[in-house]
């Protein structure tokens, strides 16, 4: 079949929702007008751990305007069933309501519901929940680990008993969290046994598939709407406990329930990274080739559930070395449960192995880039696969170039611009190319039109954008022409939106089901006897503008509403669906990337400075210029607050977060993005996905800590193994 024109895909298109967003018209959770909400306030704990001895809701329901005050005094009995698929396993959940048990601090203990947001918020300050207390743990360095999840091969004592060289470093991240401009936010409305929530969520399969085990319905009794998120970076992929208790308010008031956490409240109402102590030795030979590295890393995690993320496969297959020892231990806490952040698991390790690699290359004396280029694996030798692409040698070149990297000096603080020592660093980074089975239903209408449907999400990369190219070229029809919507569980079923799995899964969906319709339309022209493409080989007709022609003879043909019109057809409808990797992979699959950094430290306060960033990215095709490139601005400026600035604080005497607000936990602003430049490497991954992409959200924030910490290594001679850099540590 001759290839279908492609005219959208791979051009720079401004978001189509973009006007939405601008003017306001785009709906986020808490912006839908449900006829008849009230108001839900969550009454959070007060301690860290122990039993609640009593709750006084007394002067709270005399408060004009509260309807009720639900607590696991008068709360339903919810059955927390099992449904598969469920984003959270029976039993370990956490439990709200049910019990007087408190397990962290801000758990939620009750919630007030009222006519009025503010008449809910004062009777929320009016309830008084009495404890016994109990000792709470929530020291990462002072708790004990569980038992270790282990990789290995070789003997990686033995390579580094015989190596020239060893090293033996212990690296810290702080954790962090997302701070998303739209707060977490949700409308719960029951009609009968079926529940509909308008939720802030990045999988609302996901949320409809939790909400049905909780209250022992069937998924399709519940409905879960989100058609716009207003940012996530993870913390929307699981259904948070705010969500059951805007449900359980809502069936118990038999009102509508609007519940909105505050900024506080998102600090232990929702996920974060966690932080790690991470050990790391390695060992080479005098000309820098590895011989071999052991991974030590301890990784909070909360009492009740057991979080665990991708940490150890970049020291698995980064590099290429014979002998490598990993264990991942989590820590029990009595905090809330981690979840994902962008480039999870990556980032950190990415921190940690590429530091590392910068102070052997800085002791033996070589190049930063050659010293990774002396390293560079053949295959992936934690699966013993070939790599599907895998192309960060270009990287270093187009990068080093670009960036003028033959201007660093390799002598720390040798380069100075007044009070300012001025340094250049650089990290590779790697992520983990994920593909999902997902579908999407697709309808070519009468009037020309098209309208594609999936239960995906977007918060932010520009999903609705970069599938309408897709369907649009697919079906031969311009933009404007095409509609994508999203974020409605009774569309067909995605995958999370999280992971850089969208586009891919989604994405590959959408392209089946456009290719079947396409196909159909053109079945029916070449069939119909008064088609001018009656008898014409269906292979080697194409569709431009919504017109069937033949390829080498565009005067045969005619539009879709033509052949639609005339055999009295409303729509021709398929959908399309995409299978995911079936079977055991043949190919290792992962996107690249190199990042360079120029840093400017205040010789006198410590104060570091980015001037200037660029990343170079191996991430297949890339289907919309323009939103790729606000991926990498945004994945960049992640990666400058990671390396720099955020840092969430714990009082370990009772778990409570001193800086849970956006004035005393920092993240970047404006004044702190610095001159940033990407650049995207032609090609496809044909061997990943039918769209040829790799994923670009994730791996453009994997490598940018690393390269500013190096930076600022060769700019001041100082060595920083504990993430936020600080001005107190250059001091």
């Amino acid at each position: 079949m001759s290839p279908q024109p492609q005219a959208a895909v791979g051009a720079p298109l401004s978001r189509v929702d973009g006007r939405l967003k601008v003017t306001g018209k785009a709906l986020y959770a808490a912006e839908h007008d449900v006829d008849g909400v009230v108001h839900a306030v969550i009454v959070d704990s007060g301690i860290g751990r122990g039993r609640i001895t009593s709750i006084d809701t007394r002067a709270a329901l005399a408060h004009p305007g509260v309807l009720r005050v639900i607590s696991h005094l008068n709360a339903p009995k919810l059955p927390y069933r099992d449904n598969s698929g469920s984003n959270n396993p029976p039993g370990r959940r956490l439990r709200v309501f049910q019990d007087d048990r408190v397990l962290f601090y801000g758990q939620p203990v009750a919630v007030v519901v009222a006519t009025t947001l503010q008449a809910a918020q004062h009777g929320a300050g009016l309830v008084e929940v009495r404890y016994d207390a109990e000792p709470s743990s929530t020291d990462l360095h002072e708790a004990e680990a569980d038992e270790p999840t282990r990789y290995a091969r070789g003997d990686a004592e033995a390579g580094l008993r015989s190596a020239a060289v060893r090293m033996d470093l212990t690296y810290r991240t702080a954790r962090n969290h997302h701070n998303p401009m739209e707060p977490h936010a949700t409308i719960a409305r029951w009609n009968g046994h079926r529940l509909t929530v308008w939720d802030k969520t990045q999988w609302v399969v996901g949320t409809q598939t939790e909400l049905a085990a909780v209250f022992g319905i069937q998924t399709q009794a519940v409905r879960v709407i989100s058609p716009f998120v207003g940012g996530a970076f993870g913390s929307g992929l699981r259904c948070w406990p705010h969500v059951v208790v805007a449900a359980v308010a809502a069936r118990e008031t038999a009102r509508p329930v609007k519940l909105v956490l505050s900024r506080k409240q998102m600090y232990f109402g929702t996920g974060f990274r966690p932080s790690y102590e991470y050990r790391l030795r390695l060992g080479s030979d005098r000309r820098g080739r590895l011989t071999g590295m052991v991974h030590e890393m301890d990784a909070e995690t909360s009492s009740y559930e057991k979080f665990t993320e991708s940490i150890l496969a970049p020291g698995q297959m980064l590099y290429s070395m014979p002998n490598v020892s990993q264990a991942y231990r989590t820590v029990p806490l009595d905090v809330n449960t981690p979840l994902w952040m962008r480039g999870p698991g990556f980032a950190t390790a990415s921190f940690v192995i590429e530091s590392a690699m910068d102070e052997l290359a800085h002791k033996l004396g070589i190049d930063p880039i050659e010293l990774r280029r002396r390293n560079e694996p053949a295959q992936d030798e934690s699966k013993k696969l070939p790599f599907s692409t895998r192309r960060l040698r270009e990287c270093y070149t187009v990068g080093a170039h670009e960036f003028g990297w033959r201007r660093r000096s390799s002598r720390p603080r040798s380069r100075r611009e007044g009070d300012w020592l001025i340094g250049m660093g650089m990290a590779a980074g790697v992520y983990d190319t994920a593909r999902f089975a997902a579908q999407a239903r697709v309808r070519l209408n009468a009037d020309g039109t098209a309208v594609a449907e999936a239960a995906a999400s977007d918060m932010g990369p520009g999903t609705y954008t970069s599938q309408t190219q897709v369907a649009a070229d697919a079906l031969g029809l311009t933009m404007r022409t095409v509609t994508f919507r999203l974020g409605d569980s009774l569309f067909p079923p995605t995958p999370p939106h999280g992971g850089s799995m969208t586009m891919a899964s989604v994405g590959s969906a959408v392209l089946d089901g456009c290719n079947q319709v396409r196909r159909q339309a053109i079945k029916l022209a070449v069939e119909d006897r008064d088609s001018p493409l009656y008898g014409a080989d269906a292979d080697v007709v194409v569709v431009r503008s919504g017109r069937m022609h033949v390829e080498d003879d565009p005067a045969r043909g005619e539009t879709y509403q033509q052949l639609l019109a005339r055999n009295n057809r409303s729509h021709l409808e398929a959908l399309g669906s995409f299978a995911g990797p079936s079977g055991p992979e043949r190919h290792s699959f992962y996107a690249y990337n190199a990042t360079f950094a120029e840093v400017a430290v205040d010789a006198t306060l410590g104060l570091v400075r980015v001037r200037r960033m660029l990343g170079v990215y191996d991430a297949g095709r890339i289907i919309s210029p323009k939103l790729a490139h606000s991926q990498a601005i945004g994945g960049i400026v992640g990666g400058i607050g990671t390396a720099l600035l955020e840092h969430t604080v714990t009082d370990h005497r009772d778990g409570r977060i001193v800086n849970a607000n956006l004035a005393d936990y920092l993240v970047p602003v404006n004044a702190d993005v610095p001159d940033i430049k990407t650049i995207y490497l032609d090609g496809e991954d044909s061997e990943a996905d039918p769209l040829g992409v790799k994923g670009l959200g994730e791996v453009v924030h994997v490598g940018v800590a690393p390269a500013i910490a190096n930076a600022v290594f060769n700019a001041t001679g100082r060595r920083i193994r504990e993430l936020p850099i600080t001005a107190e540590a250059l001091l």
